[in-house]
This record gives C-alpha cells, structure tokens and sequence, in this order.
C-alpha cells in the first residue's frame, strides 16, 4: 500500500472537507476535557447552568484549549442564537450591524450570544461599545483572550463580565484527545510509548495543536512503520514554545526565573533560563535581568555577583549564539548558589525616601570645601578632621545635614561578604559613641 492509500485508508484525505480537530470537537459541555474546574460536576459554568443564569463571561487561556467550542456548547445550553466575531476583522461598523441583528432577535424573544475571539485586539472605544448592549440584555457577550484581562480589557467591561480560567491542558487531557482522534480514524499512532509523551509534550497543554501533530505522523508514516521518539523528533521537528515576550508568557516566565534566583534553587532556576532562551527571548533582556537580580538579591552579601554578570554580558557581546548563553547560564547559577541579601536594596529605598521627604537640607558646613575667603568666613570646613590623619583612620564625625537626626538605612546581614561589613559597622559604631 503506498503512502497517498495509507493517508486515504486514515481518513486524512486532502480532499476531506472537514478538518480532523472539528470533526473531534465535543457536542456537550461533559465531552470538554481539562477544564473540570469550569464544566465539571461542580465546576464553575455547571453550577451557573444549573441556577439558570448566565451572564456575560470572559474566557482568558492559552490557546487550544477549549474557549471557542466552550462558548459554542453554552450556546445550546442556553437555547441562545450564538454568533461569533473575531476582533481582528471587525471594527465599529460591524459590531453595530450585529447588535441590531441582536436587537431584531430580541424582539421575536430569542436572546444572542456573541463570541468575540480574540476581544483583546478591540481598543478602549471599541471595547465601550459593549457596554450599553451588555446592560439592556441585548447580548450575553463572551469574549476570549489570550491575555491578561486586566491588563487588555478596560475596567467598565470587565465589571459587568466574570472572568473565568483556562488552563493549559495536561498530559492526561492531550492523551485522552488522542484516543479520540484513533477512534474517529480507526487506527492507531504508530508511535511508541516514548514517541506518543514526546508528541504530548510538543503539544504544550494545546489540544487543537496535539490533534494537527497526530494527523502530521499518520501522514509520514509509512506502511508498518512506527516511530521512535527520536524519529518523531526528526519528523515533527519542533513546535514553538506558547510565550508571546510583549505579553504573560514573558512576564510569568521571568517571575519564575527572578524567584528562583532569590530562593537559592540553581536547578529551577537554569530551567526557566532555559525555557526563554528556547523561547526566542532577547538575550540581553535576559543579561540585564540578571544583574538587577545580583543587585537586588544577593547585594554585598557576595560583590562579586555583579562583576559575574556583566562578565557574561560582556562574554555574551563577544562569542554570541549559541557559546554566549553559556555564560548566561553561568552568572544565573552563580546567583542561585550565592547568598542573599536585599539590605543595599531595601537601604536604597529607604535613604530615597528620606532625601525625598526631608527636603532640601544642606550638608554641615565642616565638611563643605572652602575655596574663598567668604566661605571660610562663613565656617565652610571649619572643624573639619581629615579621617586619615585620626586613629583607626576614623574620625566619628557626624556627616548628616543639620536637623536631621542620624539615620540607619543599612542593617548588613550575617551572611556572605556582608558578614565582615557588618563587623567593620558594629565597630565603627562603637568608635563613634566613644568619641562624641
């Protein structure tokens, strides 16, 4: 049997009208996999179908994971006319002529659901334009996004919308999706047990995007041929990473990233190092990060953080891709292992606010130069102690501006390098106090 029979006898024929992932799409809210949370038996939209009230919604998730066949299915729940907009073709005009189709419906005493996908594209004005039609009961909207609702929708609509959550779909979902999909073929994936997780895994959580892999390897293989994982790597390639570096995959990855570092885990810490620059990310985003980690983190309680990450800035300029991330991931290890300390951090913050709050006070006058005689008339440097010339090289002098008590920004840790700063601190204290 040659390989266009074999694609024939699979159902996957060029010719057939209907994509394998729509022909698979779930008929009822129970068939929907990996959202238990919000279609379970006690999940969030079952318990709002079971009060016989439902209002307007906002779905936010990754994609292929059920948003759009979720709104559909509540819909027919509902006994709604569903109709369905994407924000990326339509502009004020359309959505009005929709709303008085909405409007005409309502008249005959039948509601509408209207699905805008990808509702975050719509800008402020748009977005307003729901509000009237959302109040009066002319629409149920539902609206699916991508990203952070509260960062893309205004904040008048998302008052008049829940929004609900969903997730990625995990490996039990995406393997149940698969045994659908051999069901509705009528044969199995030629992969073995190895080669059907690394399929699962390239998929990351997307449940259209397992069905389109699974269709790819009924396609290659050949009659009796079954696939490795490391064949199924070569025949798929690779899938890209779901991480938009302008939206939540970016900033949740380098929270992971930051928090890992300041947790002392080197290993979790390279992971997600990892996973941004297989992601595509701006290697010196990436750089920079870590030196405002090194700053912040680990501080005086090892110096040398900072002068390990902008050397591997420095190594990155120099060597490039792919050797210059090995000296990212370096500096990124050498401040998982390092210890920390955010007291030069907090210090800052807190002498900031100081200078901000006590206004404009001048320095003493005995530690101001003197370059004129009117300024040495006027006590500029008068009583002023050269600390090199004082025992200990440390004079005791008080170096605030007058009327403003002395302060304590930094209180060095007992850990790393800030160990002996704060030694030399306690004695200097000391020195202090005994030569007032």
């Amino acid at each position: 049997m040659s390989g266009s029979d074999l694609f024939e006898a699979a159902g996957l024929s060029k010719r057939a009208p209907q994509p394998l992932a729509d022909r698979l799409r779930p008929t009822r809210l129970a068939e929907v996999v990996g959202q238990d949370q919000l279609v379970g038996a006690d999940g969030t939209l079952t318990r709002m179908l079971r009060s016989g009230r439902v209002g307007s919604l906002i779905f936010w998730g990754p994609p292929g994971t059920g948003k759009t066949t979720v709104a559909r299915l509540l819909a027919a729940e509902t006994d709604l006319a569903f109709q369905q907009i994407s924000a990326i073709f339509s502009g004020v005009a359309e959505l009005k002529k929709v709303f008085e189709q909405a409007r005409g419906r309502r008249q005959v005493g039948q509601g509408t659901l209207l699905f805008v996908d990808e509702i975050h594209r719509f800008n402020k004005a748009q977005q307003d334009a729901f509000l009237p039609v959302m109040e009066d009961g002319t629409i149920t909207l539902v609206g699916a996004t991508t990203e952070n609702p509260s960062f893309e929708l205004n904040a008048a609509l998302l008052s008049r919308a829940a929004v609900l959550v969903f997730r990625p779909l995990g490996p039990e979902a995406l393997d149940l999706l698969l045994s659908r999909a051999e069901r509705e073929v009528g044969r199995e994936l030629p992969l073995d047990p190895d080669a059907r997780a690394l399929l699962v895994r390239m998929a990351d959580g997307d449940g259209r995007a397992v069905i389109s892999l699974a269709e790819e390897v009924w396609r290659a293989a050949g009659e009796g041929e079954r696939f490795d994982a490391a064949r199924l790597g070569a025949v798929l390639q690779r899938r890209a990473p779901i991480y938009d570096k302008a939206a939540d995959g970016h900033y949740n990855l380098i929270s992971a990233l930051h928090k890992s570092v300041r947790g002392s885990d080197p290993q979790a810490s390279l992971y997600y190092l990892c996973r941004m620059i297989d992601a595509g990310e701006d290697p010196m985003y990436l750089a920079r990060r870590l030196i405002r980690m090194a700053v912040e983190d680990v501080g005086l309680a090892d110096p040398q953080a900072l002068v390990v990450c902008n050397a591997a800035r420095d190594a990155y300029h120099m060597l490039g891709s792919p050797e210059g991330e090995l000296a990212l991931a370096n500096a990124c290890l050498y401040l998982a292992a390092a210890p920390k300390s955010n007291a030069a951090y907090l210090a800052y913050k807190a002498a900031a606010r100081t200078a901000k709050e006590a206004g404009s006070l001048p320095p003493p006058k005995h530690i101001l130069n003197a370059p004129t005689g009117l300024m040495r008339d006027e006590g500029y440097g008068a009583g002023y102690v050269y600390d090199h010339d004082a025992p200990d090289a440390f004079s005791g002098q008080d170096y605030f501006p007058e009327g403003l008590p002395r302060q304590e920004f930094y209180r060095p840790t007992e850990r790393g390098f800030e160990r002996e700063l704060a030694e030399r601190m306690r004695l200097w204290d000391r020195l202090r106090r005994e030569r007032k």
